[in-house]
Formats: C-alpha cells, structure tokens, sequence
C-alpha cells in the first residue's frame, strides 16, 4: 500500500509537523509496510526529519527570468496547470493520500490561491488520479473569504473520509452543505503523541509558561495590523511586567519560527529588575515545547498546539485565542471560564485568573486529565475505524 501525506509540514510551525509525525506513529502500528510520500511546503526539511520520501505541494518557481515574467502575465496559470498534472500523475501511483490533523480549512493569514485552494487542487487530483482522500482530525474554519469557501467546500465534497478535532470544524464543514452523515469529531492526534517525562521542580517559584504569537489579525494583510501587534505587545508587556513583579517566573513558549519576533519585541519592552526570571530556549518539535511546559505550573497561550501540548502535560491553561478552536479544547477540559480573544482581552483579568488557577491548580489539574483521557479514548476509537475502512488494503 503506498500513501500520500498532505500538509504544511515543514514549514517551521512544530503543531503541524508534530500532526505529521502522529499520523507517521498510527501508521506505523498499523500498516507498517505501507510506502508513503510526503507531499509538503519544505520537503528538504521534512525528508531530513524523518527520513521519508518528501515533494513540494506546487511546482516550484522556475529559475528563468522569462518563463517567470510569462507566469506572471498569465495570472500563474502554466505553473499551476503542470503542478496539477503532476498531482494526478503522483495520485495514480497511491491508493490513499491523507490530510494528519492541522487547521486545513481555515483561511487564517491566507489569500484563497495559497491553502485554500492548493487543498482544493490536491483534492481533485486525487479524484482524478484514482486515489481516496481522508481528513483525518482536521481543523476547519473561520473562512472569510467566499472564493476560499468555494474551495474549502469543493475538498471537502471530494473527499473518501473526514473527521474532526472538535465539534466547530463539524459545524463549520456542516454550514457549508456538504454531506455529512459519515463524519464524525475526534480528537486532534497530536493528543496521541508520546508525552515526556514531567521535570517540574517543587522548590522554586511558580512558573507561568507564557505563549507569544507575532499576531496582527486574521487576514493576511489587516488594514490596521500595526495597530493590533503593537495592542497585543503592550498588553503581554503588561502581563509579564505583573507576573515578574508578583514573583512569578515566566518561561516563553513559541508555536512558530515566525514567533521569534514578538518574542525578541517583548523582551525590549520589559524593564521590571526581575528580568533574569524570564526563560526563553526556541523550541523545534511538540516534544521540546511539552518538555518546556513540563518545567511550568499553568500555561497562558494563543496557539493551538501549545494548548494542546499543555493539556497533554496536565497542565491548566488559559487561552488568549484568535479563533475558537482553543475555546473547545478548554471546555472539554472543564477550563471554559478561561478563554479570552487575542484581540480584546484584559490583561488585569488574565493575571487575576492566573490567581485563581494557582490557587485551584489540583482541582483543575484533575478536570484537565479527565478532558484528555477522553480525548485519548476517541482517538483509539477512531484508528480503528481507519483500521477497516482505509488501512486494511
């Protein structure tokens, strides 16, 4: 059995290729012979990282100057028609080509001819090309742009298989009209990775790991985007000058190479003496982060996957969130008092709740592990459903 694996692995956010390498380990116990190909954003990284057969998602750029300029007067057109011919030439060779986890079926900081549509183009090559298309857990939704709800609709209506990570990717996909009576909502399967060893020390301060995002609004190119970064800098500056101040150390945690910057602007911003207790070690895989949330006592954070990994390390989390995808993550895990926009939270109300989960820390700590046991029971459920209905052949 050959299989594709689709996403945007490798291009340095650790949540989708930490998706990938669930997807590889459910592979791996249950067809272990199968042959796959990673069809990826960077797959020179991806085939380094875990020595699999990797190609791009589109064809690449050519490097002479005048087929580049006929491109471009054509809207694109020549290179995207040869990058969906290849598509179905790769298709024809694979029984299965399988969309691990992510947030696919959102246009977040996305014109509909970048993800959107790319989704969309695999999809039909797929069809053409003979070979089933499974969305495995997939995140899906906001889509603001029509054009990207069109192809988010269309790879969705192509698709062999689907299921969710939570019930607002099942209502998403749902409002769109697409036929829905085989899916059903899972668990994101980076909840199945191997969780390391918790290091948490009992004699120091009480340490807050702290997500920083480079956030400046949802669509790509936000009118007022300096406005909303430079909001969202001055709050978490707040945050953090509060929390050193109150004895509390603070450990950075990044989702995201593209995080480097706030993370770099915030350090500037801080001037409180205490500024020895801020921790920060880049991280470059789910594994490093869940070691690094280890060390802390909560998490506060935006990204998906550093709440993800901090539930998984039975830490309690508050979330600062530019969708909702985190708010279901924390109302499965008894946490939904704590669930802020990125856009408009209130930095007195995050450290007064910083207080309170300190304060509350077993009792919450007891919702959060009862909230992944679950997550974790489904995610077995659902490997053996692609057990018998994909993975059998």
């Amino acid at each position: 059995m050959k299989i594709g694996l689709f996403g945007q692995f490798g291009s340095g956010n650790i949540g989708n290729d930490g998706s990938l390498e669930a997807m590889l380990q459910l592979l791996n116990r249950t067809c272990p012979s199968a042959q796959l190909v990673c069809i990826c954003s960077r797959p020179e990284i991806i085939s380094a990282k875990f020595k699999l057969q990797a190609v791009p998602v589109g064809k690449p750029a050519s490097d002479n100057k005048i087929l580049n300029t006929l491109n471009r007067a054509l809207l694109q057109f020549p290179r995207r028609l040869i990058g969906f011919i290849s598509a179905i030439s790769l298709a024809h060779g694979v029984d299965l080509i399988i969309v691990p986890g992510t947030g696919i079926l959102d246009d977040f900081n996305e014109d509909p001819f970048g993800w959107p549509f790319a989704v969309m183009r695999w999809s039909l090559a797929a069809k053409l090309g003979g070979a089933r298309m499974a969305f495995v857990s997939i995140g899906a939704g906001p889509v603001t742009h029509p054009l990207s709800r069109f192809f988010v609709k269309t790879a969705s209506s192509l698709a062999a298989y689907r299921s969710y990570r939570d019930a607002v990717s099942y209502n998403f996909i749902k409002s769109l009209n697409v036929d829905m009576h085989q899916d059903h909502v899972s668990a994101d399967i980076a909840f199945a990775l191997y969780k390391p060893a918790d290091e948490r020390s009992k004699n120091t301060d009480p340490c807050i790991g702290l997500g920083i995002m480079t956030y400046r609004g949802w669509r790509k190119r936000e009118l007022d985007s300096a406005v909303i970064y430079e909001n969202y800098l001055r709050k978490m500056t707040e945050v953090i000058e509060a929390l050193l101040q109150g004895g509390r150390q603070v450990r950075l945690l990044t989702g995201d190479v593209g995080d480097f910057e706030a993370v770099n602007d915030l350090r500037k911003r801080i001037t409180t003496p205490n500024f020895h207790k801020v921790i920060f070690e880049p991280v470059n895989s789910l594994h490093d982060l869940m070691q690094q949330i280890a060390q802390t006592d909560m998490v506060i954070a935006s990204r998906y996957h550093n709440i993800v990994c901090s539930l998984s390390m039975e830490r309690p989390a508050i979330s600062i969130g530019y969708a909702h995808k985190n708010d279901a993550l924390l109302i499965d895990t008894g946490l939904s008092e704590f669930c802020h926009h990125i856009e408009s939270f209130d930095p007195d109300l995050i450290l007064s709740q910083v207080e309170t989960m300190l304060a509350r820390r077993h009792e919450f700590i007891n919702t959060v592990k009862a909230g992944v046991i679950r997550y974790r029971e489904k995610l077995s459920l659902q490997e053996d459903d692609l057990r018998a209905k994909l993975l059998s052949k």
